[in-house]
């Protein structure tokens, strides 16, 4: 029977580096707008620095506060995997630090996602290259008892993310892709960020923007004018 809560996969199938890349640069917003505005996680993940995030998820399990398994993921993630640190969003200790974090970008791993807290915050913001989100900070250090899951779908801030699932993130937030869905909407979410800039454009230049549609939209849904 399997240990269910205490194992490890330990491989799994990522998307091909050319797929992920077709997201680089594009807002996360855009790409949530062609998802039905529903991919994205919640606002209680926050980046804890300046650097976007674009990578298959690497998931780890693991019980409030401990990050045994965080640090076996360490060593098990592959460059350009992003570690998904799901604890069930408790906030009662950090699960990492700058020297894990210094040791993910010497790995050349992608990034942290850590549905918690994290801390040595201030010299994580200021780190370059090396992404990472996080639920908070809190100087409380972590256990390291286990049990947990290494390679397994978990639940982090809303979202249900696989193993290989591709992750974007930016300023605003991160969102979840799947990878059989990730050809088509890149393409729809590379329209988008072309017309955005197309209509960024027209500001500058002083055409300002199409506006009929506001009245349309008034008009289909019944609005009353009262004088």
């Amino acid at each position: 029977m399997a240990n269910v809560g205490c194992r490890i996969r330990r491989d799994f199938h990522r998307p091909a580096k050319e797929l992920l890349e077709a997201f680089r640069g594009i807002p996360v917003a855009n790409i949530d707008d062609c998802m039905n505005r529903t991919a994205a996680v919640d606002q209680s993940l926050k980046p804890m620095n300046k650097t976007w995030l674009l990578g298959p998820a690497f998931t780890v399990k693991a019980p409030a506060g401990d990050n045994l398994m965080f640090h076996k993921a360490l060593d098990m993630a592959q460059p350009g995997d992003v570690l998904v640190i799901a604890v069930s969003g408790s906030m009662s200790r950090s699960l990492c630090g700058e020297i894990m974090t210094r040791y993910a970008m010497m790995r050349g791993l992608g990034g942290f996602v850590v549905d918690g807290c994290i801390r040595d915050c201030e010299a994580i913001a200021g780190i370059e290259g090396f992404p990472v989100y996080a639920r908070g900070v809190t100087p409380n250090g972590p256990y390291k008892n286990g049990p947990g899951e290494i390679g397994f779908p978990v639940s982090c801030a809303g979202q249900v993310i696989c193993p290989g699932d591709i992750l974007v993130g930016d300023g605003d937030g991160l969102l979840v892709i799947k990878p059989e869905e990730a050809a088509e909407l890149a393409k729809r979410a590379q329209a988008v960020s072309a017309d955005e800039a197309k209509q960024m454009a027209d500001i500058a230049a002083g055409k300002g923007l199409a506006r009929a549609w506001v009245d349309q939209k008034l008009e289909a849904i019944g609005v009353e004018y009262v004088d």
